[in-house]
C-alpha cells in the first residue's frame, strides 16, 4: 500500500515529537499525550483532552458517538 505524498508518519521518516495542550482546560500538556488522554476531531481539527476533563465529561463524549460503538 502507498503512502500519500508528504506523510512523515506513514513513510519510514522519524515522527517530530509535538506537544499538545488539553483543549478543554489549557493547563495540562504533554509530549506526546498519553495514553490515558482522550483524542477528538471537532470541525477537521484534532483535539486531545487531558484524564481529568476527559473523566468530568465522560458522558457528553459518549453522546457523541454512534450506537455502534456502545
Amino acid at each position: 500500500m502507498a503512502s500519500p505524498p508528504g506523510d512523515g508518519e506513514r513513510d519510514g521518516s522519524p515522527a517530530e515529537s509535538r506537544s499538545v495542550a488539553c483543549g478543554r482546560c489549557g493547563v495540562r500538556s504533554a509530549e506526546p499525550p498519553p495514553l490515558t488522554w482522550t483524542c477528538s476531531v471537532e470541525h477537521g481539527v484534532r483535539r486531545h483532552f487531558c484524564e481529568a476533563c476527559a473523566r468530568e465529561n465522560l458522558r457528553a463524549i459518549e453522546g457523541r458517538l454512534d450506537s455502534d460503538w456502545w
